[in-house]
C-alpha cells in the first residue's frame, strides 16, 4: 500500500490544496495591506516604538523593553526575555500599519502579564511542539519505508503536537489584535476614522495564522491518509 508514494504518485497532495490556496492569498493580502497602510501616517505623529512604550506604561508594564529587530514583518514579543521586538518600519514608522503592529505586540505583553490562559497553554507546549515538528516527518517516513505502523503512529502523534500549537495560536493572535484596536482607539492614539485602516492591517496578519493552522490540520489529515487510517481494511 506504500509503494506509490515512493514512485512520485501521491494523490494525498490534493488534501493540502485548499490550505495552499489560502496561504498564497493570505500572504498576498498581508503584503499589499501592510504596504498600503504603511504609506498612511497616523495623525498622532508618534512612532511605533513610542506608542508601544506608552501602551506598556499605561498598562503598568515596566519590565518589558522595546527594541528594533531586523527584517520586515518580523515583529514579536519575547516572553522569556520580556522584550518587544519591532521591525524597522514599525519601530521608526509613524504610519497606521506601524501603530497597529506595535499595539498588537503590546497585546501579547499584556496577555503575558495577565496570565491569559490560551497564551499560557501555547507557551507550555512550545518545547513539545518543537520536538514534534522536527521529529514527526523523519519518524513517519522511516515507518513508511519500513512498513512499521508503530513509527507511523509515533510520527503522527508528534506532528499532532505542532497542530495543537497552531490551534492555540489562533485565539492568542486574535485576542492580541482586539486588545490593540481597543487600546489605540480608546486611549486616543488613533482617531475613529483611522480605526478601519488599523483593523485591515491586523485582520490581514491574522489571516496568515488561519492559513498556517489550516495547513497544519490538512497535513495531519494527509499523514493519516498515507498511513491508511481512513482505510481500515488495509490495516
Amino acid at each position: 500500500m506504500f509503494y506509490p508514494y515512493f514512485w512520485g504518485y501521491d494523490p494525498t497532495w490534493i488534501i493540502l490544496l485548499p490550505a495552499l490556496i489560502l496561504a498564497f492569498y493570505a500572504q498576498a493580502m498581508v503584503s499589499t495591506t501592510f504596504e498600503r497602510y504603511l504609506r498612511i501616517p497616523a495623525r498622532i505623529g508618534l512612532t511605533g516604538a513610542d506608542v508601544a512604550r506608552e501602551i506598556l506604561r499605561r498598562n503598568g508594564i515596566y519590565d518589558v523593553s522595546v527594541e528594533m529587530t531586523r527584517g520586515r514583518l518580523s515583529d514579536y514579543y519575547d516572553p522569556r526575555n520580556k522584550v518587544l521586538r519591532l521591525s524597522p518600519e514599525v519601530y521608526s514608522g509613524r504610519s497606521l500599519a506601524a501603530l497597529g503592529v506595535a499595539a498588537h505586540e503590546c497585546g501579547h505583553a499584556i496577555q503575558h502579564r495577565e496570565g491569559y490562559a490560551p497564551l499560557a497553554l501555547r507557551n507550555s507546549i512550545v518545547p513539545l511542539a518543537n520536538i514534534g515538528s522536527q521529529m514527526a516527518f523523519p519518524l513517519f517516513f522511516i515507518g513508511l519505508l519500513m512498513n512499521a505502523n508503530t513509527l507511523l503512529t509515533i510520527g503522527i502523534l508528534l506532528f499532532s503536537l505542532a497542530v495543537l500549537f497552531q490551534l492555540f495560536t489562533l485565539p492568542v493572535e486574535y485576542n492580541a489584535s482586539s486588545r490593540a484596536v481597543a487600546v489605540l482607539e480608546g486611549q486616543g492614539f488613533i482617531a475613529p476614522d483611522e480605526t478601519y485602516g488599523v483593523r485591515k492591517v491586523l485582520n490581514a496578519a491574522a489571516l496568515t495564522y488561519v492559513a498556517a493552522t489550516l495547513m497544519a490540520v490538512m497535513q495531519l489529515l494527509r499523514l493519516l491518509a498515507i498511513a491508511g487510517f481512513f482505510n481500515r481494511d488495509d490495516r
